[in-house]
Parts: C-alpha cells; structure tokens; sequence
C-alpha cells in the first residue's frame, strides 16, 4: 500500500493535519505522522513526535525548550525532521511526502524536501506559493500550492484546498509506489539550451541518443545550471555538454537569470568530461523587462517575449567573460574541449539577426583563444552555432572524451 508522510507543525496545526490523513486514509493510502513542531504534540497520536524529531538532529528537545530561542529550535527541528525523512525514505517506507504552514513551516518542511531525491513527490500547501518560491524549492523537484487563505482553521476555502493537496499526494504517491523508474544504465549527459540554441541542442541530443547516452536538457535560467551541477554533484550525470553558457553573461553583467559565481566550475572539479561552447553569451537577460537598469538604457535591446528582455553584451563584457570561461576551465580536472562558432552564437547573432556583431564576438573569441591553458582544446569551426555540423561535431568530441575516459562508450554510437 502506498505511504504518505505528513510532515510540520502538529503544535499548531494540528487540526488540518488530522484533515489531510484522514482524506488520505479515504483514498486507500497509509499515513505517517511526523511532528516536526517545538511545543507539543497534538491530541492524537502521532507516529513520531517533537521528541523523536529532535532526537534524529542529535538533541534533546527539553534542551531546546530551555535555551528560549524559538529560531534556534525550530532550525533543528528542521534539521531532525530531514534526517528523519531521508532515512523513511531509503528504508522505502514512504512513497511521498506533503506538508504545510506559513512562512515558518514552508521553510522547515521545505528544507527535509529538498533532502529528497529529484523524482520523489513532494507537495507543500503554503501561504508562501504566489510570491517569489525559489528560497523554497531551490534545484528540487517541490510541488507547491498556494493555500489562499491562512492554514488556521477548516473552512470552505481551506477545506476544498487541502481536499486537493490530498487527492494530488495520494495520485503521486499511487504512481510513484507502482512505477519507480528504473536506470537504464545508459551513461548520462548534461545539457545546457535556450531558445536560441535549441536547433543546436536538439541535434546533439539525438545523435547522443544513437550513441547510447541519455541526455538531460536544463533550460539555461539561472536555476536549470544549478539544477544540473546539483545532479551532477549527486552522481547521477557522468559528462557535461554545456553548449549555452549565457548564465556566466548575467552573472557577469547583472542580469536576473545568473547562476551564481561558481557555475561552469562542479564538472570540472569532479573530474567529468565536458563539451562546452557559448551559446547565447550574447545575451544579458532580464525578466521582469523593469529590472533592467538605468546603466543599459542607451544598449540594443530586443523583446524575446513579454516576461523577457534582452541586452546585447558589448566588446568589453564579451572579452571580460572569455577570461571568466577560461579561468574556471583551465581549473578542470576532467578533459575539456570548448567550440567556438565563429559566424554566431546564437538564433539572435547569425548575420542579418538582431544581436549580429562580429566585432564584440571576436573579442570573446581573442579572449578565449589568449587565455585558455593549452591543454584545454579548442576548435573554431567557420558556422554558427545552430548549424547541425557544429552540433554533430560537438556530440562526437563528448561520446570521444567519454570514451577515452571511461571505455564504455565509443565515438561511433555502439555500446560494449
């Protein structure tokens, strides 16, 4: 029977967490009551409480009781409740989890979440859901649901809601309990693409699937680079086919789809073969179009839609950013080749197109070809970057490094 674990706050919501098990219990799937809460349990029984909670970070809750620091107590009941989850989980004891709260419980419930892995369900009713979630779901996979009103109480706003949430568990826990995915044990790559370059990473991707790899695509915003480093950090992508870099543009430049400073350095720091390229660095985004600042007023601009703006990034930006490049790859332990379109980086910088100017992609280009070690490969091919000779080229370069590397996979598509 499938298994869902009820995590939060009992001490104070103990009334809508009885709710959601009971329409769980109705649905046919069993339930596990986690209290994760620093006053009290609740009027009924729970399967494990504050104590046993505070018990899985390694403290005693009278002893946080007594400190008198309601944050500091909280933190590691957040603490236990992930410990306390991760170990359900790897003990195959629950098929998905949900919670809910307001700004104090969506984080605690969220952090044991994010301990989960990338596949598991998990759905969190929030109050916090219609604003700014990233705080929340990070690189995870978290389902969140805005709750409307306040969790206090069941009323008929609340009560149809968290009707919902129990009916979305209980159909996620039901497939997940029924069709765990199986590894195929085709080696994986991680892939970066934009808009603009997805002729690019689409042909790559099914001459990798020929070749006996499975390709995972991250939309290059900002959160998918770091949801791709995060799986590669949890061991689950083996090579690095970073074809659209454009993350280290808006860190560099200001824009709202960065990365963080350390993207483009996990796969070399693991040792991974990588393919990378530079597709869209042309580009500094901004989303909303009112963030862009007074600084890029006076810059050639073009409407990707009407959630994005872009900026064309200048000689001096494109230069600076060949450095960036170089010095995190030249860091890499693994092998690396970097491509250079020299007649595009992207749909948007090709001849004729709105971002086309050859004079600042040469500067990146000068720049890289300056300050990349020599041990580094690197090949200039005379196309763009969507031209399907540059994809192949690219893809053959990955299945050789992997090859060369790992000897399970050769250049001409076939699996030992």
């Amino acid at each position: 029977m499938p298994t869902v674990g009820l995590l939060g706050a009992l001490d104070t919501k103990g009334a809508e967490y009885a709710f959601l098990r009971d329409r769980i219990e109705g649905s046919g799937c069993g339930v596990i009551m986690i209290n994760a809460g620093v006053m009290a349990d609740p009027d009924y029984p729970v399967d494990y409480s504050r104590e046993d909670v505070a018990a899985a970070a390694g403290v005693d809750i009278t002893a946080l009781l007594a400190a008198g620091d309601r944050g500091a107590a909280v933190t590691r009941q957040a603490e236990g409740a992930t410990a306390l989850v991760v170990r359900l989980f790897e003990e195959g004891r629950i098929d998905g989890l949900l919670g809910m709260g307001g700004s104090g419980g969506t984080t605690l419930v969220s952090q044991a979440m994010r301990g989960l892995p990338v596949g598991f369900p998990k759905l969190l009713v929030s109050t916090m859901a219609s604003g700014d979630t990233s705080p929340y779901v990070d690189t995870s996979d978290i389902t969140m649901m805005y709750s409307v009103v306040d969790i206090a109480g069941i009323n008929a706003v609340s009560a149809q809601i968290l009707t919902n949430a129990a009916a979305a568990i209980t159909g996620m826990a039901v497939g997940y309990e029924s069709g765990r995915p199986v590894s195929r044990g085709r080696p994986a790559v991680g892939a970066t693409m934009y808009g603009t370059t997805t002729p690019c990473v689409s042909t790559a991707k099914r001459w990798l699937e020929d070749a006996g790899f499975e390709v995972l695509v991250f939309h290059a915003n900002g959160p998918g680079g770091r949801a791709m480093e995060a799986l590669m950090r949890d061991g689950h992508i083996a090579a690095a086919l970073d074809i659209t870099t454009t993350e280290l543009t808006d860190e560099l430049a200001g824009g709202t789809t960065t990365a963080g400073p350390d993207r483009l350095e996990l796969a070399g720091s693991l040792g991974l073969p990588q393919v990378v390229s530079v597709g869209s660095v042309e580009q500094i985004t901004f989303s909303p179009p009112s963030a862009i600042p007074a600084e890029y007023a006076d810059r050639l601009s073009y409407e990707h839609n009407q959630s994005v703006t872009l900026i064309r990034s200048d000689a001096k930006e494109m230069a600076r950013l060949g450095r960036v490049m170089s010095d995190k790859l030249n860091a890499a332990k693994g092998p690396v080749s970097v491509f250079l379109p020299l007649r595009g980086t992207s749909e948007y910088a090709v001849a004729g197109a709105v971002f086309h100017d050859p004079e600042a992609d040469e500067a990146l280009f000068e720049s890289l070809r300056v300050n990349l070690d020599p041990e580094v490969e690197l090949i200039e091919m005379d196309t763009h970057i969507n031209d399907p000779v540059f994809a192949v080229a690219m893809a053959e370069k990955l299945a050789e490094l992997f090859g060369d590397l790992e000897g399970t996979v050769n250049p001409k598509g076939s699996t030992p």
